[in-house]
């Protein structure tokens, strides 16, 4: 018996709403402008236009064009829009997906089916990237059976394009860079990898899931920004997520391709059903309508001159939180960011504390290793609390320099785990780390865990990253368990 059965009776829309609005004290409050990743808001108005939109279009399958030719219009404007923003020119071609990673799933699924055709003699596959690129391509990998060849960033943390010109070899289908790679919002050097693919007559793809609706405005307002679009010769297709910073409603992404001969890879049709012939572009049959929808409307809502002001709003307040950041004993910005995200490390303080400080301070800030790092993204909902942030970032990182019992005991469990791995059985150490997978979960009343510190380095510093993964995998499915009556 759980409490996931479903009711006898159908309870009131009241008491329905208000269980819902209990359920959700816990969760992490974004709209006061303390959440660093996640939701990306364009103000109350914005969002109200996207809100009318979607619900207009709730009901409507995007699964059959024939029988909504109003969504097949906003997605076709949508696909030309965003294939204009970014360089293209009437030969680029795409379709809207449920967002990047099925954007990067049908990237890879159209360069293995692309190879089959212009590359038969390739049996095993490969695709070549750097180990800042989103994990969405080790699930493509995982999937779809092409190979991941990783290489490393450089001091600049960008792709080392030696080190991926080396890496390439006769399986080879696929270069990928960033613009910008998510970790520490940093553009590969695009130019040089299309170079690449183009020398070996392979397909070039850059991900731009997180900053292909955020770049093109930036570099307008006179920022720096390398070259990354379809204006570079041999980039072959790109994705952008729309529900980034396009501020469109959750569910929607674009993925692009230079010409219809390499996006008609990624279609897929079946003849022999006795319920029909079943045709799609991507991964997904039903596609909810209002996403679609609500997508077409942001664009024309905001326009060019809408998205300008907020992107100057947006990278006035990342210059000053990267300022004061670089102002504060200890801490630095990794890289030079191309756009408003960036990663805070320090050389002398563990800066998962100062993650943990900030949390207690009611600020929810991701995580980030190799090198240890707090990821910061910018939006327009942040554009009033810069300096409330860089307040309690300075006395989150003066608290961490103090010593204190907390700080004890978080180095004495990193110690132990240390220590575990070289003198205990490797069973034994397995076992521990599963038991670890309890201080992955949530706080105490199930909302937002506070401190993490000693889980992070714990995690870290273990030499079997398999161990690791069965604890993320024991997560998972405690998160979707139902809980006990």
């Amino acid at each position: 018996m759980t409490n996931f059965e479903l009711p006898a009776k159908g309870q009131s829309k009241t008491a329905v709403l208000t269980k819902m609005q209990s359920m959700r004290a816990t969760d992490v409050a974004w709209q006061d402008g303390k959440a660093l990743s996640l939701v990306y808001f364009a103000g109350e108005e914005a969002s109200s236009v996207i809100k009318e939109a979607y619900t207009m279009f709730f009901s409507e399958n995007g699964l059959n064009p024939t029988a909504f030719p109003s969504l097949r219009q906003f997605e076709t404007e949508v696909v030309s829009m965003s294939a204009a923003l970014l360089g293209g020119d009437e030969q680029v071609v795409g379709n809207m997906t449920s967002g990047g990673t099925e954007s990067i799933l049908m990237t890879v699924v159209t360069a293995r089916e692309w190879a089959r055709v212009n590359k038969p003699h390739i049996t095993e596959p490969e695709m070549v990237l750097g180990v800042s690129v989103h994990p969405a391509f080790e699930k493509a990998s995982h999937y779809f059976g092409v190979k991941v060849v990783h290489v490393p960033v450089g001091d600049d943390f960008r792709v080392d394009v030696d080190a991926m010109a080396a890496a390439i070899t006769p399986n080879t289908i696929l270069l990928v860079g960033s613009a910008p790679a998510y970790p520490h919002g940093i553009v590969d050097s695009i130019q040089e990898i299309a170079a690449l693919a183009l020398q070996h007559k392979i397909l070039c793809h850059v991900d731009s899931c997180v900053g292909g609706f955020m770049l093109p405005f930036v570099r307008k307002l006179g920022y720096s920004v390398p070259d990354f679009d379809f204006q570079v010769p041999g980039v072959t297709s790109m994705s952008a997520d729309l529900h980034k910073y396009a501020y469109a409603a959750k569910g929607a992404s674009v993925i692009l391709y230079r010409n219809r001969e390499i996006r008609r890879h990624q279609l897929f049709a079946y003849l022999d059903w006795p319920g029909g012939i079943y045709a799609s572009a991507g991964m997904s049959g039903t596609r909810p309508g209002g996403a679609i929808a609500a997508a077409w409307a942001i664009l024309n809502y905001l326009g060019e001159e809408g998205y300008l002001e907020i992107t100057e709003r947006v990278m006035k307040t990342a210059v000053t939180i990267r300022t004061g950041i670089q102002n504060i004993p200890d801490l630095k910005i990794i890289g030079t960011p191309h756009m408003s995200i960036m990663a805070v490390a320090s050389g002398t303080l563990n800066i998962y504390e100062v993650g943990d400080e900030m949390a207690v301070r009611g600020w929810f800030i991701d995580r980030q290793q190799f090198p240890p790092t707090l990821h910061i993204t910018i939006n327009q909902v942040h554009v009033t609390r810069a300096n409330q942030f860089l307040t309690d970032l300075a006395e989150s990182t003066a608290k961490v320099r103090k010593p204190s019992l907390q700080k004890m005991s978080n180095s004495l469990i990193v110690k132990a785990a240390n220590a575990a791995t070289r003198y205990l059985p490797q069973s034994w150490v397995s076992k521990l780390t599963k038991n670890a997978s309890t201080m992955l979960g949530g706080g105490d009343d199930g909302g937002v865990p506070q401190r993490s510190a000693a889980m992070y380095g714990m995690m870290g510093s273990l030499p079997n990253r398999g161990d690791i993964r069965e604890v993320v995998l024991d997560l998972l499915e405690q998160f979707t368990m139902p809980p006990s009556k």
